[in-house]
């Protein structure tokens, strides 16, 4: 599990969540809430030696990821929180909507990578909130965030589409630790096996940003948004199986 979520997390510039978590519940029998917690603490080594990688090919946005990460750290916590009272269902449907949203988008227009331009009020404002949204859904879904800070980066910030991974790497780091903090206090992450599933993940998320920066970016963008299509068909097919057991 933690070798996939590595190769993953390398390829596309996210946590490896979208696969560690349901591994975690089919494999281990894991509480679905306990599973997000161990998913966004296993994330944390991950993303480590993805950007690791990123960097070695000069493919990280610096000043965007510092503001990025100011909204990011306090969404998590903020999704943490939420996690513990949310309708799960609910949540997972509006969330699946928004991934095939952005999926759809991406393949329609796949827009000229210019760069962002120079940092205004407006801009910082913009990084800030899209860390928000990513943090919040980090926190709540044990997920990483690039799910949300990759498409929007390339999107609305014409971000070139490594950049925008390893960019996304380096966020997901201090949002992860505070969504993991968080979660500790709460008894809801089991670190012992979040060290295992992440430790095993290092070696193959460095290995694959050598692929990913190299990657054609219309390639890379159309297999990008047929992740966000699995991801959210896996998501609508678990709440489905939920209902069927309680029903």
């Amino acid at each position: 599990m933690g070798i996939l979520a590595g190769l993953l997390s390398g390829l596309f510039g996210v946590g490896g969540g979208i696969l560690i978590v349901p591994g975690l519940v089919m494999l281990m029998h894991m509480p679905q809430r306990l599973a997000h917690g161990t998913s966004l603490a296993a994330i944390v080594p991950i993303a480590g030696s993805g950007v690791a990688g990123y960097a070695v090919a000069d493919s990280v946005d610096w000043p965007a990821a510092a503001l990025i990460t100011l909204g990011a750290v306090w969404g998590a916590v903020l999704g943490t929180r939420v996690l513990h009272v949310a309708r799960q269902d609910t949540l997972r449907k509006a969330f699946a909507g928004f991934l095939l949203l952005t999926a759809a988008r991406l393949l329609l227009d796949i827009p000229e990578a210019l760069g962002r331009g120079g940092i205004t009020l407006g801009i910082a404002l913009a990084l800030i909130g899209l860390g928000l949204a990513s943090g919040t859904l980090a926190g709540l879904l044990g997920v990483g965030g690039g799910i949300v800070i990759v498409p929007g980066l390339v999107l609305l910030f014409a971000v070139p589409d490594a950049v925008a991974k390893g960019t996304s790497l380096l966020v997901i780091i201090p949002t992860a630790v505070a969504g993991t903090l968080s979660n500790v206090q709460r008894s809801n992450a089991d670190l012992r096996v979040a060290a295992t599933v992440g430790l095993f993940g290092v070696a193959s998320a460095f290995a694959a940003t050598t692929l990913s920066v190299n990657m054609d970016p219309t390639a890379s963008s159309v297999l990008f948004a047929l992740l966000l299509v699995a991801v959210a068909a896996q998501m609508l097919l678990r709440g489905r199986g939920a209902r069927a057991v309680g029903g």
